[in-house]
């Protein structure tokens, strides 16, 4: 019995903080539920500034994927401004973790965007779970 009060009073007093694999503290972060596609740093996907993302960073153009960004829709950018790491999770070779750097057209909802290079395949993937880190 003793043992149980000790445990039950060190946990409150004594809060532990879960981190993540990357010495992230993990707090209340619930996943959200979303589409995911992908997207080039072209003209015909983008603006006319396709090297350059919303939030103002300039993408290598030669190799795009080693930044590892992703665009949101803008209903999710309260929850996820720009700067903030994500863990995707249910895509496949996609999983890992990206940093919100842009965001998508207005007409889309909830909906995540990543960005690949020119010659890499198109893709749409339902049901993919993200969580901010």
């Amino acid at each position: 019995m003793n043992y149980i009060l000790i445990t039950f009073i060190t946990i409150f007093l004594f809060p532990v903080e879960v981190f993540n694999s990357y010495g992230v503290t993990i707090k209340d972060n619930p996943y959200e539920t979303v589409t995911l596609t992908t997207y080039s740093p072209t003209s015909q996907e983008c603006d006319s500034t396709p090297h350059i993302t919303a939030s103002g960073f300039k993408i290598n153009l030669k190799n795009p994927k080693k930044h590892r960004i992703i665009a949101i829709s803008r209903d999710l950018l309260k929850k996820l401004p720009f700067g903030t790491l994500v863990k995707v999770t249910g895509a496949g070779k996609l999983n890992g973790v990206y940093v919100v750097e842009d965001k998508m057209n207005k007409r889309y909802k909830n909906r995540i965007d990543l960005l690949i290079g020119e010659d890499d395949k198109q893709t749409t993937i339902k049901n993919v779970k993200i969580v901010k880190i």
